[in-house]
């Protein structure tokens, strides 16, 4: 029988209608019958709930959404081994920047006193890997739902928790609920200190833009300048190259002449890049956060040398580097600001911009035959120049990072601060889910795959028409690299190879296992008219990356 709606609102409608109000409209997570009634809450208020096979992908899915709606992702776990499920995954949210709100269910603090059954302090868990975590009451729910929502877009964004009691959920809120609160404002620097950033600007022959996640972020906010706008107009002003953190890939389209690519994690990129941000005399670190960033990016610059001005969410406390002008603020205004009333001048005079270009070009060729490099050239011209990728961590990823353009911001999804594996499938299907008109395509590992493999059926039952290609060597290929490189014993890195095209067809959608370029286009091609998912078992040799990352 169908439930009859309460008289007035629970405290989990007050929640769910306040999330509603911030433009969620999904929520992915695993059930249990302490969070019955928020998802209930959640589909009144018309937040559609998706059931998932497990936490942790849940929350990715919630990332996957965020990247194309803006809105907070929302995961939904229950108490005890759900809301612990979930852990990487929030941690993740934490390191990258992602603005999840986790609702989990928990045990009245009556009961906890003589009941202990799947009981612990949830908060501890989370409070060292979220922004803030809160517990909500009938009389604040509001407030509650207030604060997450504020809390988790701010600044850098982050993950909130709340733990929802359960009699708290059920009871009814007989108060007036005010309007939601707005978020903070964005800032721009106090005119003197523009008047210092315009001067250095003035008087510089080598600039360079470093672009990070804290810009990315801001491209949501409609009360900030559109800051690939404001990027680009920058660069073709002033003439200034621009490298962006793995987050960052996009702000300015990748086949822009100024245009470096992406930086992190490629050795081979960093003998290409770092000495040409070592050339430079201003160094611009546009919401520059080196969380994702080899150790060789420690200390890159010379100061007293070089200028460094960083203009960023939040205040260095990393000390990863130290800029000359620390600068907490808005970055498309900031940079815009920074350029007002400079006379553009003749930079870079020789062809070193072009020159790093087509060295970058050259350490990452696109002409093998078979291998990595080949499958990841092939999807890039198959596939709809705005298709969105994703990428699992793994040596797949790094070459992946450097080879694939993106020509939009959020055109490739990936872990980048946490680096953990099993992302690229749920971030794609959360992607897809919110934006289903759109190309998406996954790359992951074969290690990576078999993590989530199960969420393949999550995928068939929400009619997704995602792309799921597998690198099968057999091997976690990264720490396998490392193992040699350090000279010890292949111990605990090889696997046996599976039938991945099987899976795919097992559960649902379809299977296409291939060997050559020619092959993978035909997969390609079928897929991409396909009525289902697919998976794509890319097979590749071992070792297949040695010399390419």
């Amino acid at each position: 029988m169908k439930d009859i709606p309460p008289s007035s609102p629970r405290a989990a409608d007050v929640l769910a209608t306040r999330l509603f109000d911030a433009g969620c409209r999904f929520a992915f997570g695993m059930p249990g019958g302490e969070v019955l009634t928020i998802v209930d809450a959640l589909e009144r208020a018309g937040i559609r709930f998706i059931l998932c096979k497990h936490e942790n992908a849940a929350a990715f899915m919630a990332e996957g959404a965020w990247h194309r709606t803006g809105a907070p992702g929302i995961l939904v776990a229950t108490v005890g081994p759900g809301a612990l499920n979930g852990v990487n995954a929030v941690a993740n949210a934490h390191q990258d920047r992602v603005p999840l709100i986790v609702l989990a269910g928990c045990v009245d603090a009556d009961e906890a006193q003589t009941y202990t059954h799947q009981v612990l302090d949830q908060t501890q868990v989370f409070r060292p890997i979220t922004k803030a975590t809160f517990t909500l009451n009938t009389g604040a729910a509001h407030v509650i739902a207030d604060k997450a929502v504020g809390i988790a877009l701010e600044g850098r964004p982050g993950p909130v928790h709340i733990d929802v009691p359960i009699t708290v959920a059920v009871t009814p809120v007989t108060p007036e609920i005010p309007a939601r609160r707005t978020t903070a404002e964005p800032v721009v620097p106090a005119p003197a200190t523009m008047d210092q950033m315009r001067a250095t600007l003035a008087r510089a022959d080598r600039p360079v833009l470093i672009v990070g996640v804290d810009a990315l972020n801001e491209g949501f906010d409609t009360r900030r300048q559109d800051i690939s706008s404001a990027l680009q107009t920058f660069v073709d002003t002033f003439n200034v190259p621009v490298i962006t953190t793995y987050k960052a890939k996009g702000l300015l389209p990748e086949d822009h002449p100024l245009a470096l690519g992406g930086a992190g994690l490629s050795p081979k990129a960093d003998k290409i890049l770092l000495p040409l941000v070592q050339r430079a005399d201003l160094i611009i670190g546009l919401g520059y956060d080196p969380i994702e960033m080899r150790t060789g990016w420690r200390d890159f610059y010379y100061p007293g040398i070089q200028t460094m001005i960083d203009i960023t969410a939040e205040p260095n406390h990393h000390y990863m580097h130290q800029a000359t002008m620390n600068v907490v603020g808005d970055c498309g205004a900031t940079l815009a600001a920074m350029a007002d009333g400079v006379t553009p001048r003749a930079t870079w005079a020789a062809d070193e911009i072009a020159t790093a270009k087509a060295d970058l070009a050259k350490a990452f060729p696109t002409d093998d035959d078979w291998g990595p490099a080949a499958v990841i050239d092939t999807c890039r011209h198959a596939l709809p120049r705005n298709a969105l990728a994703t990428a699992d961590s793994g040596a797949h990823r790094i070459l992946l990072s450097q080879m694939w353009e993106c020509y939009e911001p959020r055109g490739l999804m990936q872990s980048s601060a946490l680096c953990t594996m099993g992302c690229a499938i749920p971030l794609a299907m959360g992607a897809q889910v919110a934006d289903p008109d759109r190309t998406v395509v996954s790359f992951s590992g074969d290690a990576g795959f078999l993590m989530v493999a199960g969420e393949l059926s999550t995928a068939a039952e929400l009619g997704l028409k995602s792309i799921f290609v597998v690198f099968v060597d057999a091997s976690l290929a990264l720490i396998e690299l490392k193992q040699r490189q350090r000279q010890l014993r292949n111990a605990g890195v090889d696997f046996a190879k599976h039938d991945f095209a099987a899976m795919g067809r097992a559960f649902g959608g379809a299977g296409h296992t291939v060997t050559s370029r020619v092959e993978l286009q035909d997969a390609l091609a079928v897929a991409q008219s396909a009525d289902t998912f697919t998976v794509i078992a890319a097979v590749i040799d071992r070792g297949a990356y040695d010399g390419r990352i």
